[in-house]
């Protein structure tokens, strides 16, 4: 006997909806912005591989006027942002550090202090916030004075002057924000591991200070010091040149320098995102 063959499923609106076909104005736009997206990291990186040749090629050159601009970068990226710093590192140890490590003393796990502080403040919220913190005070500067000057002709007078213009205007931002964020990353995580410990004291906690700061040593490895000297200058020549780039890279009229600085502080956000990623590969390899 003969049994009746069930009638086929009904597809679901779901899947109903993905067997459309994509409307080909979405598809024009998905393939612009991905053209886009390559002619940017196509002139970011020929921008960012002619500032390498001139760093080591010219670093000498001219020394009496350049090495002055590259402390004047670095007083205007580091000391002035030193305050601003300071403040963000006690909220960071009173908000984060202090109740992380309240949190693991009411659970039982008070010997992972070193661990979390490392992982979590040296390792990566330390460096991340202060390249954040230097992009947003310096960083959109850097784009708006650049751009004001190539909008003004001043970068092609130097150039008639036979006057590099990366050499003079580029290669001082790149090493003074790397050396700038360096610093502000060692004070940030030095405030914040302090102020940290003060929330602890005062909800008093159960730790020493003694045990508290040797869970942290014993928690590094000469290996974070160097990847965090790395990171910093990573960060900081990924924001020096995008912000440069941006603002040298085409004649911009006055009003289109807003435009290039809020294109400088995604590209860099999204610059310095990826290479945290890549330093966090690193970490999980060693």
């Amino acid at each position: 006997m003969e049994t009746a063959s069930a009638p086929p499923a009904k597809p679901s609106l779901l899947q109903s909806v993905m067997a459309l076909p994509l409307p080909r104005s979405y598809l024009n736009f998905v393939g612009r912005q991905i053209f886009r997206l390559l002619q940017t990291i196509q002139g970011v990186g020929a921008f960012a591989l002619i500032t390498l040749g001139v760093t080591l090629t010219k670093f000498n050159a001219a020394w009496r006027v350049i090495h002055p601009l590259i402390r004047a970068q670095i007083d205007r990226a580091g000391v002035h942002l030193l305050p601003g710093i300071v403040l963000l590192g006690l909220a960071l140890g009173l908000v984060i550090v202090g109740q992380t490590v309240s949190l693991l003393q009411k659970v039982g796990a008070q010997q992972y202090v070193g661990t979390v502080m490392v992982t979590v403040l040296i390792r990566e919220l330390g460096p991340l916030a202060t390249a954040l913190v230097v992009l947003a005070r310096v960083g959109t500067a850097i784009v708006i004075e650049l751009g004001m000057s190539r909008a003004q002709g001043e970068v092609e007078a130097l150039e008639a002057l036979g006057i590099d213009p990366v050499h003079y205007l580029v290669m001082p931002r790149v090493i003074g924000l790397s050396a700038a964020i360096f610093s502000l990353t060692v004070y940030l995580i030095l405030v914040a591991l302090g102020s940290g410990y003060l929330f602890v004291f005062l909800q008093d906690v159960p730790l020493m200070p003694g045990d508290y700061f040797n869970q942290i040593a014993r928690a590094l490895a000469w290996e974070d010091f160097v990847l965090l000297g790395f990171k910093t200058a990573t960060f900081g020549a990924i924001i020096a040149t995008v912000t440069c780039y941006q603002g040298l890279a085409q004649r911009l009229r006055l009003e289109e320098v807003s435009a290039a600085t809020t294109r400088a502080v995604a590209q860099s956000v999204a610059g310095c995102v990826l290479a945290d990623a890549l330093f966090i590969i690193v970490y999980l390899l060693m």
